[in-house]
């Protein structure tokens, strides 16, 4: 059980009083709610009581919470007693439309691999039980600006911490994953992309790593503690001196009438194809990010140009396909 003075402990007895006076049809005494709520009844003084119930009054109330008092006795008006009204403290009918469901999905997608991956699919499942239905296709195409969705991002921020060097394959333009060996100083966002910032010991030089480039595993090497970052390090000034977070992707998409919403929004230029299909001009900062949005369509969407974009996205279903067996 949390101590009596500690955060923990004032919650759950906020939490209590609220189950308490929301559950009872008639105003409960003060009394009664001091045997009802177990951390009241911890309380060994009725003064001591008396000033925890008023602040605890007022922090419902400052929350929002209906807080209602009444008389106990509707005859008798000298005993006073305290209920919430459920009317009142229920939350109307919620609907939402279709951007804003895209907009939760894309909230819960984004801490996927993170910290609060737990409560996003808790939300969404309380949403598939209250009927809602999610635009599937718009949610998955999207890619959020600042993503912690990256795999690196966890060891990354880990081994930066502990101070201890990583190993982990890297793709640069259209070339092969290469090895590299980082002391990693600092991992930070700048312009809507994670990087890893760091001392490479292959090249025997400060570089910058942009997670969603990272391949496979990162995995550590050595103990905890083996380098110290400098003193004068600045993550944002060193990864704004790569100049990589100002190149811009301009690429041309086939997309098939009704599809590709969230592509069709940001085009700079849509055309007609014919009665089946649109071609769409689009701009990206994240030729990976772009990547993932246009397979997220499957074959709604083709890539026509740059080369490194149809060359990444056929690598990618390619992939796909090889990891179902071959299935189409």
């Amino acid at each position: 059980m949390a101590a009596a003075t500690s955060p923990a402990h004032k919650t759950e007895r906020l939490l209590n009083l609220v189950i308490c006076l929301l559950y009872t049809r008639q105003p409960l005494a003060k009394q009664q709610i001091r045997a009802a709520v177990p951390q009241y009844a911890e309380v060994a003084s009725d003064e001591s009581f008396d000033r925890m119930f008023e602040r605890d009054k007022d922090e419902l109330r400052d929350l929002g919470i209906p807080l209602r008092t009444e008389a106990v006795d509707a005859f008798f008006d000298d005993e006073t007693g305290y209920r919430i009204d459920q009317r009142e403290y229920a939350l109307p009918e919620i609907t939402f439309e279709a951007d804003e469901l895209t907009v939760l999905g894309l909230a819960a997608r984004t801490w996927q691999q993170a910290s609060l991956g737990g409560p996003a699919a808790q939300a969404m499942r309380k949403l598939r039980a209250q009927d809602v239905t999610r635009d599937e296709a718009s949610v998955l195409a999207l890619e959020p600006r600042v993503r912690t969705t990256e795999a690196a991002f966890e060891p990354m921020k880990n081994a930066a911490l502990r101070h201890q060097v990583v190993t982990f394959d890297y793709r640069k333009g259209r070339g092969a994953p290469e090895g590299r060996r980082l002391q990693p100083w600092a991992v930070t966002s700048w312009h809507g992309h994670w990087y890893a910032t760091g001392f490479d010991l292959d090249r025997d030089a400060p570089r910058v790593f942009r997670l969603s480039r990272v391949v496979g595993a990162v995995r550590t090497q050595g103990k905890p503690g083996a380098y110290a970052v400098p003193d004068d390090h600045d993550a944002v000034a060193m990864i704004a001196a790569t100049g990589d977070a100002g190149a811009t992707t301009r690429a041309r998409l086939q997309v098939r009438a009704g599809a590709g919403n969230t592509l069709r929004r940001s085009a700079t230029d849509v055309n007609r194809v014919d009665d089946d299909w649109d071609e769409l001009t689009v701009e990206r900062t994240d030729l990976g990010a772009l990547v993932a949005e246009v397979c997220g369509f499957g074959p709604a969407v083709l890539a026509l140009e740059p080369p490194e974009l149809v060359e990444q996205v056929g690598a990618r279903l390619d992939a796909l396909v090889a990891a179902h067996g071959g299935a189409s």
